[in-house]
Order: C-alpha cells, then structure tokens, then sequence
C-alpha cells in the first residue's frame, strides 16, 4: 500500500466501494511497517492482532458513506492511553504498563472505526526534541537515517513520512508535534489548548500540553483534529467552544487574498542561510497568491525558551511524583526500606533527560527561588502572549519557520542540553499562549535536501484560517508529493 499516492477520501471511497478490503488494506499496511521499520524504528509496539480482528469486524458490519476513518489504519504516540495495549511513554518506568481504559481521544476515535496499528516511539515523557531520549531506540528520520527526527513526536512523523499510515497522533507540549513535522516534511497541528481533550494522556506539563496530528496532508489533517475536538467531561480545561467542520470549509487560492501575514523578524533574521531561503520562497509564493507580508515583531521572543523550561520542568516535576515505586510502574528490586524504594526505583526507572528536568523543576519551586524563577518565568509568558495580542489586532496569522535549521545527526547534540533546548525557540511561545499552529513541508535545503517547514500561527481557536492558508501553499506548490526512498517515490 502506497499512502502517498491516495488520501482520507479516496482511501474511504475504495473501502466503500469494495476496491480493497479493511482486512487487505490492514495487512498491506502491517506489511510495510515491516519492511521499513527495522531502518526507521517509528513503533514501539505493534498491535498487529487486534488490528487484524477489528478489519475483519468492519468489514463484515460494511463501512457507511459517513465514516470516513473507518477500517483506516492510523498510529497513536505511546504517552496516549491505549485500552488492553502496552502505554510506556518510552520510559522504563513504564515499561509493562498495561491501561484499563482509552484516552478521549483514541475513544472518539474507536467509536470511529479507525485500526490502531501501534504505538509509535518519543522521548522518554515526552521530554527531548529529537526522540533520542527514548529509553528502548532512537527512531530515524526516513529522509536521511542518520539524521534525528525531532521530537518529542518523533516516532508518529517518521511513521507517517515512511508511508507507514496516513496520519498519527502525536502530543505538543512546547514544539512536539510541529518540529518533527518541519523535519519529516509532514504536516503537524498543534491545536488551541483546549481544544482537544486530555484526559487519558501521560502528563508532562498540563498547561501547555495538547494533542494533535501529524499527517501528509492539511485536508486529512482538518478532518482528523475535529474528529478528535471538542468538550470532555473528564478534562475540565477543555473548551465548550462549537468545533467547525475545517475539511468541508477549505476553500480555493481565493481564500488567501487580502490574508494580512506577519512576519516576526525574530522567527527570521538568525534562521540558517539555507532555511530562509525556503521560508522566503514560501512567504513570496503566498503574496504572490494575494496575501499582504509585513514583518513585525515580538519582542519577548528570546525569553521563551528559559521561561518555559522552568515553566513545564516545574510543572513536570509535580505530574512525576506519581511514579514513586509504590502504587505502579517499575520498583526497585534491592530497595531495603521505603526511603529506598522511591530513590532508587526514581533513580532507575527515569533516564537523565526526565531526571535533569524534575531537578530543574523541584528547584524552581523550592523555598527561596520560587519568585526568583517560577513566579518571573510566568510572568514572562504573560508577556509573550500579549505580544501575540498585539499583533493579532491588525493581522490574521503570524507565519515563520518552524526551526530554525533542519535535522540534525543523530546524537549531535544529545550530550548538550542547552542547544537542544534552543532548537525550540520558535515554536514554545505559541504553547505559552495557548495559540494554535500548524507545520507544512515549505520545501527542501539546498545544502542537504532535507526537508524544510513553515508554522502557520492564527488567533485562539481560529485553526481554520490556518487550515485555509495552509491547503492553499500544499495545493499551489508539490512539496507534500515528495517523499523520501522509504516512504514511496522519490
């Protein structure tokens, strides 16, 4: 099965028509997982048996005209709760963990009809941005193996990028779900925190976490982020707000004319010489369709990345005291008494990444550097939201790159956390004000060919005009076409 020659449609119109089957379809699909994942290492756990006795299930009830994920076979990022399915979120402290009941979204989801076919690979709690923080494999980005893939979603961008499934969940805490699409030339929503429902994911910081998409196209990706939005009465921040039909409203070329674009010069005068030449070419094709681009400027940009390290670490280090040894996840096995049984089994079950980031986080929130660090950082991302305020009084979306390079060698830059870190300073403060935005293949280095991609920034809870102007740029240029030796024709 070649996913980049069809979309959600006609993958829909062929399973209804009886051109293929859930079962084939199933089948095909676990059969290129094979192929290919021994070199890209997108899964962690395969769900081949049950997958294979659902197709089977849907295809014997007949998929109706209105169910258009039914009998597709789609990947979930392993921090999301699967039901009967090993959920580690890549730690060790999680290894066996087995949930007794599905996250919202997968839920929306199996009422659905879609075919879980795993669990895909991410940095360990979802804390890294290359997915080398895993504590079973670093995944590979199909474009190039021996590159990284972003993170923390690696695992669900490459499975996509591979042509392993039409699209995957993956979750956005400061970048997550965008940078591994900017990398694998895939498209990655991050919707409105709100939005979407969080209740059954394993936390990381639960005011800027957010679950999304990662698809090959913006239409799928429309039409897959409202079927999983909307109000839950298990999460109490999600949003009462009505969600829009955004596949069905995407409109033409026309629907870029008279589009006011702002450009931060921040989120472009220190890009790589070889990414802005892409941004560029992608910000002309856009006023070449009728769009006005005016650079503007958010000032409090550069105290982002340290503003929401201190936010989210603290915020992490209250979410991972949970896992303490006693009520689940891994214990240590020598542990003499309890004291014992928490510091080693927290010392053994977390890797150094987590581990430096309660350390962080605990510290930020100790007596005597609360105000000094907690109490500044959050009034910082004040800050950096009314930035956004500001500009969003005269223009409709703010559009950049989504990194400022593209990806890097595997293991680059695991051994120094302050650049790795920085490799997030365009897309954490859309997650510090709660923004939504979308990554979409911008095209490709000159210098390496890897791929290159846009952040399209709107309004709070305004994802269809970054729907709108992203199916124009995919519909008037071929970037998403393209598809790296893994995942089809190249």
């Amino acid at each position: 099965m070649d996913f980049y020659q069809t979309d959600l449609s006609q993958l829909h119109d062929d399973l209804v028509n009886k051109k293929i089957s859930a079962s084939e379809l199933t089948k095909a699909t676990f059969d290129h997982i094979k192929a290919n994942d021994d070199q890209v290492k997108a899964f962690l756990t395969l769900n081949e048996d049950a997958a294979t006795k659902r197709a089977q299930e849907i295809d014997d009830a007949g998929i109706a005209a209105d169910q258009l994920v039914s009998g597709v076979p789609l990947a979930v990022k392993d921090n999301i709760l699967t039901k009967g399915l090993t959920t580690t979120a890549a730690s060790k402290m999680l290894e066996n963990f087995n949930p007794v009941y599905d996250a919202t979204v997968v839920d929306k989801l199996n009422q659905a009809g879609f075919i879980n076919v795993g669990k895909t690979n991410l940095d360990e709690f979802a804390m890294g941005s290359s997915t080398e923080n895993s504590a079973f494999f670093t995944t590979h980005n199909p474009w190039d193996l021996t590159r990284v893939p972003g993170g923390s979603s690696g695992g669900s961008a490459a499975a996509v990028a591979a042509g392993d499934v039409l699209g995957a969940l993956g979750t956005d805490t400061g970048g997550s779900i965008r940078m591994p699409a900017s990398f694998n030339g895939v498209v990655g929503m991050k919707p409105t925190y709100g939005r979407v429902s969080r209740w059954g994911i394993i936390a990381f910081g639960s005011s800027f976490d957010q679950v999304g998409w990662l698809t090959r196209t913006v239409k799928d990706n429309a039409y897959l982020t409202a079927l999983i939005a909307g109000n839950d009465k298990h999460d109490m921040t999600s949003s009462l707000k009505e969600v829009p039909d955004w596949a069905a409203n995407l409109n033409d070329d026309t629907s870029v004319k008279g589009l006011k674009i702002a450009v931060p010069k921040e989120y472009y005068d220190d890009l790589n010489d070889d990414v802005k030449k892409v941004v560029k070419a992608a910000l002309d094709h856009l006023e070449s369709l009728g769009a006005t681009v005016d650079k503007v400027s958010l000032p409090h940009t550069k105290y982002g990345v340290p503003a929401y390290y201190i936010l989210a670490s603290s915020e992490a280090s209250s979410n991972l005291q949970r896992y303490d040894g006693i009520r689940y996840g891994f214990r240590a096995k020598d542990a003499k008494n309890l004291e014992e049984v928490y510091v080693k089994s927290r010392t053994e079950g977390f890797g150094e990444e987590v581990k430096r980031r309660i350390m962080l986080g605990t510290f930020s929130l100790s007596a005597g550097f609360y105000d000094a660090y907690f109490n500044k950082a959050a009034k910082v991302r004040r800050l950096i939201a009314q930035d956004f305020d500001k500009v969003f009084e005269n223009y409709d979306l703010i559009i950049g790159a989504t990194g400022a390079t593209t990806a890097f060698k595997i293991g680059a830059e695991i051994d120094d956390p302050k650049t790795m870190y920085m490799n997030d300073v365009l897309t954490v403060p859309v997650n510090m004000a709660g923004l939504p935005a979308m990554s979409v293949p911008a095209g490709f280095s000159e210098k390496n060919g890897m791929p290159v991609g846009l952040q399209i920034i709107g309004k709070p809870f305004d994802e269809q005009t970054i729907y709108n102007a992203g199916y124009v740029f995919e519909q008037t240029t071929d970037f998403h076409k393209k598809a790296p030796k893994l995942g089809g024709q190249n």
